[in-house]
């Protein structure tokens, strides 16, 4: 609009096509039929003002019913899964129900390819943990997008016996430090560890039970079984055994020692030293095992012997072997695999997904309640991680962040206009573009994330330009041509009509695209689009007949104070002379 005073020119009647007359006589039309009504609405101020004051209230309720989010769930094509199997699973077993679920995605039409991963490291912390990254066809093709992937293959993974994937969509925009099960992660950390194993558990149920949550898990790993080995010290002694002389035999059995090292002109190779992999995989490997005692175990460090193997000893007599069972009572005992911690606090993360159609502060609000419901003790502190925690903080902060534009917007005025009132006057435009914000997210069933905060700071811009245009004219027309408030702020809405629809014109079609667009990220861009449209729409109807109301009342209000205000007269006025 702004470049159109350059590049337009008026035309005579004679060269104006018939889209120019067409459009011309609309504009004209809706300039009568809007005029009409305000007329009308001129002739109503005192219910004009009270519909202004049910904006307001309108819009403070529908910011208390609508859903708040963080951010809407983007489409990327990645899906990461995380796997989980028994805690008392071996590497080889992992392995094969890792490649079980590999082929259970791999069936599925819209995953193009997968990656997977198991074992200890950087990321997985346990044997029994493993990571899937599949990647999807391009939308086009596959014609859903990741959730409802998500929820195609849940039911089959499933029928996967001994092991669990849980999946997410991968995103683009992430706050997370830390790889979870699932999106969000809830935090309890605990003076001791047993307080934890106690009320986890508990809470994990409680939260099962939640409908606006789902793949609800906890990190802990308590069901690893351990060896207790325990020593007759007299027994031991009296063959001249130590504790560290069986720790050194446990880790040549068992550790993966490395002995010697084998060099060739282009490689080396580590000798480790180790049970057979058939003695490795069961206790009774124990039974079977000899500590080797006298001069060879002050020159090795220690030496394994099996027995009914052709193993040789160096340096070692038959006698110098002692049987580990002759001295030693080995139990099972339950054992996990890690523990976590949390600022010096042992610590467990309770990881859930949202149902669909569910929102994220709906479903803080629910884990809150129903942590009160069990009754934890004082002493476990919990706390939202992550994305999670991030929209606590959001949410926290966004009445303020809205106070703080709209303060900044009134100095600004008030510093343009010379006036404490006026500004005021534009600022009244403000709740009717929330209220269609928020009706838009409730019609459409959408949350209040940070794009949708976004998109209602553009709007405040938006609206109140409208406003500004009608009360500087009106101002202008009172100045110069000493015209009533009435009269100017009449012909202020007239003049100022065809530009006002021009430029909301320009927004609102211009967010249609955003709005109903589709394809890779448009999660991001729809909540745009829909809170311009919807507040545009609602915004510009009440501000056109509203504004002009609000004008001419605070103008009422700004004379009765100045003709309460004493006057001062003017003849005790004293001008120092310069000097």
């Amino acid at each position: 609009p702004m470049m159109s005073a350059r590049i337009l020119r008026h035309h005579n009647s004679a060269e104006q096509g018939v889209f120019y007359r067409a459009s011309e006589w609309c504009f004209i039309k809706s300039i009568e039929l809007y005029g009409f009504f305000l007329r009308f609405v001129l002739r109503h101020q005192t219910s004009t003002l009270l519909v202004a004051a049910a904006t307001l209230g309108v819009t403070v309720y529908l910011y208390s019913i609508v859903n708040k989010g963080f951010f809407p769930v983007q489409d990327t094509g990645v899906i990461l899964g995380i796997s989980e199997a028994p805690e008392t699973i071996s590497f080889p077993a992992m392995s094969i129900k890792q490649q079980e679920l590999a082929k259970v995605v791999l069936e599925d039409e819209a995953v193009k390819n997968l990656t997977s991963f198991i074992g200890v490291d950087g990321f997985n912390t346990t044997i029994n943990s493993g990571r899937i990254q599949i990647t999807l066809k391009p939308l086009e093709e596959r014609k859903i997008n990741a959730t409802e992937v998500i929820r195609r293959l849940q039911p089959k993974l499933a029928q996967v016996n001994g092991i669990k994937l849980y999946l997410q969509p991968v995103q683009d925009l992430t706050v997370e430090d830390r790889i979870s099960r699932t999106q969000y992660q809830y935090a309890l950390d605990a003076p001791e560890k047993r307080i934890l194993d106690e009320w986890v558990p508990k809470l994990v149920e409680r939260l099962q039970k939640i409908p606006e949550l789902r793949d609800v898990a906890s990190d802990q790993q308590n069901g690893g079984i351990g060896l207790h080995l325990e020593i007759d010290r007299d027994t031991a002694g009296r063959f001249g055994i130590t504790p560290q002389m069986v720790d050194d035999t446990l880790y040549s059995a068992f550790g993966q020692r490395q002995v010697s090292t084998i060099f060739t002109q282009s490689n080396q190779y580590h000798v480790v030293l180790e049970a057979g992999p058939e003695w490795q995989g069961n206790a009774s490997a124990l039974k079977r095992l000899y500590v080797q005692v006298g001069s060879a175990s002050q020159n090795l460090a220690s030496t394994v012997a099996l027995a009914g193997t052709n193993t040789a000893l160096t340096g070692a007599a038959r006698l110098s072997q002692v049987p580990l069972e002759t001295f030693t009572t080995v139990r099972e005992v339950p054992a996990a695999l890690t523990i976590n911690h949390q600022s010096q606090f042992p610590s467990a993360v309770i990881s859930f997904n949202l149902a669909p159609g569910s929102s994220l502060g709906k479903a803080v609000e629910e884990i809150r309640k129903g942590t009160g419901d069990i009754g934890m003790p004082a002493s476990v502190e919990t706390s939202f991680q992550g994305t999670a925690r991030a929209f606590q903080n959001s949410l926290a902060n966004q009445p303020f962040l809205i106070l703080a534009a709209i303060i900044t917007v009134y100095i600004v005025l008030g510093v343009l206009y010379e006036s404490y009132i006026h500004p005021i006057t534009i600022l009244s435009s403000l709740p009717s573009a929330g209220m269609g914000a928020l009706l838009a997210r409730v019609l459409f069933k959408q949350d209040l994330d940070i794009i949708t905060l976004i998109g209602i700071i553009l709007l405040i811009g938006i609206v109140q330009k409208n406003a500004i245009m009608m009360i500087d004219f009106a101002l202008e027309m009172e100045r110069t041509e000493g015209k009533p408030p009435h009269e100017a702020i009449y012909q202020a809405c007239l003049l100022r009509f065809r530009p006002i629809m021009m430029t909301t014109m320009a927004a609102l079609l211009g967010a249609v695209p955003l709005a109903f667009g589709t394809g890779v990220g448009s999660e991001l861009r729809q909540p745009l689009g829909v809170t311009i449209i919807g507040g545009l729409v609602v915004s510009q109807v009440l501000t056109l007949f509203t504004t002009p109301v609000v004008y001419l009342w605070f103008g009422r209000l700004s004379a009765f104070f100045h003709r309460s205000k004493p006057q001062v007269d003017q003849n005790l006025a004293v001008i120092p002379e310069a000097m």
